[in-house]
């Protein structure tokens, strides 16, 4: 079996998730427009049910994706960690990342001024 924070990737998941809230909409304004409901109307209407409708039929799809960018967080955290260290010169990047370095990691300006 596979771990179950990495059966997926970010790029799965979301798409998966973001396809099945289409095919929600999709779905809610076919029925609409099916009761006589002008299309326009019909999918206007089908983007406020399918909201709070998805929070609750794709609440696992919601915990996956989560999981998933949780994962991809932490992973670019560690490695602009990394990379900063290097930048610094240090030795151990794991032990000597963290020492005096902004956990929000926004302290330092990014633009260059030649």
């Amino acid at each position: 079996m596979e771990e179950p924070g990495r059966s997926h990737g970010l790029a799965t998941t979301f798409a998966l998730y973001a396809l099945a809230r289409l095919g929600l909409i999709a779905i809610t304004a076919g029925v609409l427009a099916a009761l006589g409901v002008p299309l326009v109307i019909a999918v206007l209407a089908g983007l406020l049910v399918a909201m709070p409708l998805s929070m609750v039929l794709f609440r696992g799809l919601r915990a996956r994706l989560d999981a998933a960018l949780a994962v991809s967080v932490t992973r670019r955290r560690a490695e602009r960690s990394a990379l900063r260290a290097r930048l610094r010169g240090e030795d151990g990047g794991e032990d000597g990342a963290s020492v005096g370095s902004d956990p929000g990691g926004d302290s330092q300006p990014h633009s260059r001024t030649d």
